[in-house]
């Protein structure tokens, strides 16, 4: 019974060997509108093809996509071509893309708009980053196709114009898969090891298709960054590529970019001789001019009676060395009562008068100083003397030479009180004069003392 049910697997490489043994399905072409696009870090695309009423998953696989001249996006409508299979770890089967196109316009066209939007937004186009070309250039390097049309016109434009600018020509590709990179190595080269000063890149007239290689990223970014300044001359005047945005000037013809590289040396001769007459018309009016001008110093008076003018300016030399002695002696007085000035307001104002009104100022307070000083010491004096005759009134032997002795007991302590002194002790008085020695009869206390 259980051998009648199959596993998820078995049933899934089933459906994939029924779909990859249908040769209808192996080279299916589809027109949808892309959803969900996502391309991967490693270069895979994955999207979702839908129209109004269903969607099928899809991949498109980095060596295929790496040729596409465009970038897919979310909403376009695309037709494709590719494979129906199962992805197998998740059992759906999607379409595997071999090739793509845009749906009602042009792969080229597209890619030429998308990337001429995102060379624009980063200011590859703008005109800050135009460099001048050199009204006289030195050296000129052509890049492009040695054998074409274009290199001819551009050789025998520069030689009728200006055939003494040295011309050096890069022989490139100008169309196939390799035309990219040999226009950048070109360009690079004549950056790195020419001394030009001129760059043209272009070629003859052709399809979009031989045209390409001019509106490939790489050929745009490295006239971008070409130091030499760059003339595109790609096609005929009605052809425009991304290489003509990107360069510094583009020319509707190789034989256009070659005028616009060298200036015409019959033009600059014919100003040389312009030039030349006008300097000569200059010249005589000048020549004229001084004619008459000596003319009329000649007739002048000076001329006509120098001895007269002599004396008259020898006249003035005395008039003016007269009126010059008169200031000199007006300055030098002026000067004089100045210093004489200024002298005065220094023995006022000078350090002697300074010094000498501070010594009379110190000697005054020296002067008031002393006196203040025996004004205290008499004061202090007196203090002094007044506090030692108070001491003296209070000193025990003054009182005692008015007849006062003071007792002293056996141990030599004062005795203050009669309730002190014992019948037959002995005691000391202490007088004017040196001291008794007593022995006590009798006691005998006050009694208005007690009470």
């Amino acid at each position: 019974m259980n051998d009648q049910y199959l596993t998820v697997t078995a049933l899934t490489k089933y459906i994939k060997r029924k779909l990859s043994s249908d040769q209808h399905l192996k080279n299916v072409w589809l027109r949808g509108e892309i959803s969900n696009f996502k391309h991967h870090s490693r270069g895979h695309m994955y999207l979702s093809l839908k129209d109004e009423q269903a969607r099928i998953q899809a991949v498109m696989f980095a060596g295929n996509n790496r040729n596409l001249k465009f970038t897919p996006e979310n909403g376009m409508n695309v037709l494709v071509r590719g494979e129906i299979n199962v992805y197998e770890p998740m059992g759906q089967y999607q379409l595997y893309i071999q090739d793509m196109q845009p749906d009602g316009i042009g792969a080229l066209y597209l890619a030429f708009e998308q990337l001429k939007e995102k060379l624009g937004k980063e200011g590859l186009f703008s005109v800050e980053r135009k460099k001048a070309i050199p009204t006289y250039p030195n050296h000129i390097a052509v890049i492009t196709s040695p054998t074409g049309a274009a290199v001819r016109d551009v050789l025998t434009t520069i030689k009728r114009r200006y055939p003494i600018v040295p011309v050096s020509i890069l022989p490139v590709l100008v169309q196939g898969d390799r035309a990219p990179f040999s226009i950048v190595r070109a360009i690079e080269y004549a950056n790195e090891k020419l001394d030009a000063d001129v760059l043209i890149v272009g070629r003859g007239g052709g399809s979009i298709e031989d045209l390409w290689a001019f509106n490939e990223e790489v050929v745009a970014r490295a006239i971008a960054n070409s130091r030499i300044p760059v003339i595109s001359a790609v096609g005929h005047e009605t052809d425009t590529t991304i290489s003509d945005f990107v360069a510094d000037i583009r020319a509707a013809t190789p034989t256009g970019a070659a005028e616009l590289a060298v200036p015409s040396i019959i033009e600059l001769q014919e100003q040389i001789q312009s030039l030349k007459h006008r300097i000569r018309r200059a010249m005589e009016t000048k020549q004229t001019s001084e004619r008459q001008r000596l003319f009329r110093l000649e007739k002048s008076y000076a001329f006509k009676y120098p001895e007269q003018l002599m004396k008259q300016k020898e006249q003035d030399l005395d008039r003016l060395l007269e009126r010059l002695s008169k200031q000199m002696v007006i300055h030098h007085e002026q000067r004089r009562e100045k210093v004489s000035n200024l002298q005065n307001r220094l023995f006022v104002q000078g350090p002697g008068a300074q010094i000498k009104e501070g010594r009379h100022r110190l000697q005054s307070n020296t002067k008031q100083l002393h006196a203040r000083f025996e004004d205290v010491r008499n004061a202090k004096r007196d203090q002094f003397r007044v506090n030692l005759e108070k001491l003296s009134l209070l000193n025990p032997l003054e009182i005692m030479k008015r007849g006062y002795a003071i007792p002293f007991s056996e141990k030599g302590e004062v005795i203050k009180k009669v309730s002190q002194v014992k019948k037959g002790s002995n005691l000391s008085l202490k007088m004017h004069g040196g001291s008794v020695d007593c022995n006590v009869l009798d006691v005998e206390e006050d009694k208005h003392d007690r009470e």
